[in-house]
């Protein structure tokens, strides 16, 4: 799955600009995420399009990149996204980062990992039901 990156300074109307040229070109955000530090801050996005949603970032000269990233589904229940990552740790993959949201009464665990190919390969092996945006 592909998310957006995108890098926004942490002043006032930067983050309403991003949001302001998703809308204008009819792109849904699904799920996002802000980490910042004092000066700037990463806007996690995964999004209906997002490859269309990096060309309309990028015309509007905002800092954007796509990620390829991971995005499981869970069930709504205690205890499963432990499960599901201790699947991963396991197979001594480490977690960048992760986020997680509730969609039509499933979990959804969206991450990023130290080892791309080897991830593939244990939700292959394990059965893992991938989300599609």
């Amino acid at each position: 799955m592909k998310q957006l990156s995108i890098f926004i300074e942490n002043k006032r109307g930067t983050l309403l600009a991003v949001l302001d040229a998703l809308k204008e070109a009819g792109i849904q955000i699904i799920a996002s995420t802000i980490s910042d530090t004092q000066d700037f801050g990463i806007y996690r996005i995964i999004c209906d399009d997002p490859e269309r949603a990096f060309i309309v970032l990028r015309e509007q000269s905002i800092s954007a990149t796509l990620t390829d990233v991971f995005a499981i589904q869970l069930e709504d229940k205690p205890g499963e996204a432990a499960r599901v990552l201790s699947l991963f740790a396991e197979a001594d993959i480490s977690i960048a980062y992760m986020y997680s949201f509730l969609l039509s009464g499933k979990g959804i665990l969206v991450f990023r990992t130290s080892d791309t190919d080897r991830t593939r390969q244990v939700i292959k092996e394990k059965s893992l039901q991938e989300f599609c945006s």
